[in-house]
């Protein structure tokens, strides 16, 4: 998994209306790119409406916010209308970002082991360097942990 202090990987996906999104054009900008491991699941439900009613935060903190899941276009543009989601979700269907951050990794459930997108917060500075990584996030706690490294980023 990257660390802090690295230069965050340059990638272009298309989002939830299959339109491409690329990190280098969001330079300036403090993006919190988020992983989550299938579109429309428990976790990744709580996880994405919590970012959705605490997107004012996000918004007045000056972030752009982006999830990032192995899953088609079409499930995340699912996910994105059933939830109401109010900022961008990308499909990396071929796990190449999620490689690309280390976050692409043996995961199982039920005794059985797969391969798939483990859950991860990395908060990258204007610069795209990688300024705060949340390497295990639980849904539940993702948005205070995300804002509380924000206002300590700011505050340095």
């Amino acid at each position: 998994m990257l660390e802090t202090g690295t230069a965050a990987p340059d990638f272009t996906l298309p989002d939830q209306d299959g339109e491409d999104v690329s990190l280098s054009a969001l330079k300036g900008q403090t993006v919190v790119l988020y992983f989550y491991p299938k579109a429309d699941t428990p976790g990744c439900t709580t996880q994405a409406c919590g970012i959705r009613d605490h997107l004012p935060d996000y918004t007045a903190a000056g972030v752009r916010v982006l999830g990032v899941s192995p899953d088609p276009v079409k499930a995340v543009k699912k996910f994105h209308d059933k939830q109401a989601l109010n900022f961008t979700l990308l499909a990396d269907e071929d796990h190449a970002v999620c490689e690309a951050f280390g976050v692409w990794g043996e995961k199982s459930m039920y005794g059985k082991t797969y391969m798939g997108a483990n859950r991860a917060t990395f908060i990258i500075d204007g610069d795209g360097t990688i300024a705060h990584v949340i390497p295990k996030v639980s849904p539940k706690t993702h948005d205070d942990e995300v804002l509380k490294a924000i206002g300590e980023l700011s505050a340095a």
